[in-house]
């Protein structure tokens, strides 16, 4: 599955192409409890036809309710008109009618009609894989975009409105076979993109996943092509220190926020103490390689050690802090308190 955002700005694009009137929902601000993230963004076409999402639901069904002609109801907003600011929950009645957890409380922009062009360079350059600011001036609704440096979070004041998109979160695996495969099917419904390298044939001949880019480069050769920035990830999984450490290390030079490599606490001690030995690393260069990977569900077939790897990397992207990392910082304080 691609980049949600891609996805609910290029269906925005083809609806407004073709002339339908459509609007473009996006998460301003959320006090309390609340379903969906600030800067989520949701697409509502006049025959009520949605893409994206900014609550569980109920939500979604009062602005189609409110904004299409599906089954003969919706305002006409006037063309060009500018955008509005609308809260949903502001009471405790109103919260729960519209489904959100206690105390929840949104506030959306609605953009009635935006423009196509805008929204084709837009989304034009996020396939090109780049990321992108977008700009809405909030008395008139007129659109800037600019290239990104990095990415970040929405911000709003009295005047605009700036949403950061793209480009997609990717994922670099190691190795071909049955845990690459269920790993690789998670990350993509998960909105990754997928590149596969194993330069053995043995091992990718039985490979079966349509969507994956497979590069049969040496390991470390493949990082490098990579090129993983602060959206990326790399995932060792052959168990081979001649494909993996190397792999490794050239990722552990890059932004990846998350590098790591399957198998048990002593594998991975044994890593480590190679990669001191005969790679000159130390245990700060190594501090950021993680091993064993994944969280400790109990899992023992690839599919179960594959949703223990995938919950991992989605908690470390969404920064976090998981019980072993907690364990760890405890140990260091506990460390720091003893006499020396």
């Amino acid at each position: 599955m691609e980049n949600l955002d891609v996805m609910v700005l290029r269906t925005l694009r083809d609806w407004r192409r073709a002339g339908k009137r459509a609007l473009l929902t996006t998460v301003v601000r959320t006090w309390g409890s609340s379903p969906r993230p600030v800067g989520s963004i949701m697409a509502l076409a006049e025959d009520g036809a949605v893409v994206g999402s900014v609550s569980g639901g109920c939500i979604e069904d009062d602005l189609i309710a409110r904004y299409s002609h599906a089954h003969g109801k919706g305002e006409d907003v006037p063309l060009g008109a500018p955008p509005a600011l609308v809260k949903y929950g502001i009471t405790a009645d109103e919260a729960h009618r519209f489904g959100l957890p206690c105390g929840g409380t949104l506030e959306l922009l609605l953009e009635y009609a935006p423009d196509a062009s805008s929204l084709d360079l837009l989304v034009e350059q996020l396939e090109q894989g780049k990321l992108m600011q977008r700009t809405v001036t909030l008395a008139t609704g007129a659109v800037r975009l600019a290239e990104a440096k990095a990415p970040d979070e929405l911000t709003v004041n009295d005047t605009e409105l700036t949403n950061t998109f793209g480009p997609e979160y990717r994922m670099l695996l190691i190795g071909a076979g049955q845990l690459a495969e269920y790993l690789a099917t998670m990350a993509k419904f998960s909105g990754f993109a997928v590149t596969l390298c194993d330069p053995r044939a043995e091992y990718r001949t039985a490979w079966s996943l349509p969507g994956v880019h497979i590069t049969t480069e040496m390991p470390d050769d493949a990082v490098l092509a990579f090129k993983p920035d602060r959206r990326s990830c790399v995932v060792a999984l052959t168990h081979d220190p001649k494909l993996d450490d190397l792999a490794l290390l050239e990722a552990l030079q890059s932004e990846a926020f998350y590098v790591g490599a399957i198998g048990s606490r002593r594998n991975a001690d044994a890593r480590r103490d190679r990669m001191i030995e005969h790679f000159d690393q130390t245990e700060e260069s190594l501090a950021r390689l993680r091993g064993p990977i994944g969280i400790y569900i109990g899992s023992k077939t690839p599919p179960e050690i594959a949703v223990s790897v995938m919950a991992e990397i989605l908690a470390v992207k969404n920064a976090v802090t998981l019980p072993r990392e907690v364990e760890v910082a405890r140990a260091k304080e506990m460390q720091q308190l003893l006499p020396s």
